[in-house]
């Protein structure tokens, strides 16, 4: 068992401390080489500060703020170094399961049927399933008219937890309108093509089901075939709602004399299909659990051998922050020093110099 004593992640950053005896060195033969200027020939060092505008810092001043610069070096070394104590044993991901997650991000995700949109539904019901998930790999593609992968199957939860605020109807390619499911679908089954066919493989499509296009049960089925299991989350009401345009106000139907504005509902007759054509669940997303856990009880069905999840990792504390936050206490009176010091005004000699403008 390992110790759970301290210890820095990154122990070489400890090299830079080398840099201090060079510059001390440099600090006092600069210190030396100062005292014998030229200029100590025509005035007593008393009267240099009015010859020259500046002060000379004693050496108690001068070595005093040397140490204080040294200390903060050394503090910001050793929060590069990553100090570290206690630890979490986590179980690693069971190999053999992933999941794809499929979701909508057309302009019918705007709509706000449910609180406080389609899609900030969906980002929540993804955070709910990252959050829980322990037992399966996650990737994630978003899709309107065109696919973009945003991460490939990883167990890198933390890197899914920081693209969801980022993830808006914005994504999607400007000037086209809808979604293509069919497009989103080809995508990834590129992306689970890779993987061990005896592994568990499935796509959840979090969406609203406002599309029309045709062969998808087909080519979900197809999928199925090969072992690619198909879960739906579908995010909205029977009733709908209109749709938001990108300049504002909503999106009317063109095809319409009264350019009546047009109402997304949550087709739960195709996403129910498709999930039965697929071999897998449909639940309507709502802020319960339910519909997560079973999502993800459906996806762990691999048939590799179990122990191979019995693998153990370790999950260190940082403790880094601390040094950045004694850092920042010990900068914030110099900051308050430079906000209080006077701006520089020009010398009576200076003003001498320059041209009158009435001259």
């Amino acid at each position: 068992m390992l110790d759970r004593g301290f210890h820095f992640d990154q122990p070489l950053w400890f090299l830079g401390l080398l840099l201090i005896p060079p510059v001390a060195i440099w600090l006092a033969r600069s210190a030396a080489q100062a005292a014998r200027a030229p200029i100590h020939r025509y005035a007593d060092p008393h009267l240099l500060p009015h010859l020259t505008g500046t002060r000379d810092l004693s050496a108690p001043e001068r070595w005093g703020r040397f140490l204080r610069w040294s200390l903060l070096w050394t503090l910001l070394l050793t929060a590069m170094a990553g100090p570290r104590w206690d630890y979490t044993d986590l179980r690693l991901f069971h190999p053999g399961n992933n999941l794809l997650v499929l979701l909508d991000v057309s302009r019918s995700m705007l709509a706000e049927d449910v609180s406080p949109n389609r899609l900030g539904r969906a980002r929540q019901e993804l955070q709910d399933l990252i959050v829980q998930n322990r037992q399966v790999r996650l990737g994630l593609i978003v899709f309107a008219t065109v696919p973009h992968v945003l991460a490939p199957i990883t167990e890198d939860t933390t890197s899914l937890l920081n693209a969801l605020p980022a993830l808006s109807a914005d994504l999607a390619s400007p000037g086209l309108q809808g979604s293509s499911l069919t497009r989103a679908l080809m995508r990834a089954e590129n992306l689970l093509a890779g993987l061990p066919e005896e592994s568990a493989r499935a796509v959840l499509l979090i969406s609203d089901g406002d599309f029309d296009e045709p062969g998808l049960r087909e080519q979900v089925s197809r999928l199925a075939e090969q072992g690619v299991r198909l879960h739906v989350l579908g995010v909205g009401t029977a009733s709908g709602a209109t749709v938001p345009a990108p300049q504002g106000g909503v999106i009317v139907d063109p095809s319409d004399p009264q350019r009546q504005p047009v109402r997304s509902v949550l087709n739960e007759a195709l996403l129910e299909g498709l999930a039965q054509a697929g071999g897998g669940l449909y639940r309507r997303a709502d802020y319960r659990d339910g519909d997560t856990q079973a999502i993800l009880e459906a996806a762990t069905v691999s048939r590799l051998p179990p122990e191979a999840s019995d693998a153990r990792t370790r999950i260190w504390n940082e403790r880094y922050w601390l040094l950045v936050l004694l850092v920042g206490a010990l900068l914030l009176p110099q900051f308050r020093e430079l906000a209080r010091r006077p701006a520089r005004r020009p010398t009576d000699q200076q003003s001498a110099r320059s041209p009158s403008p009435n001259a």
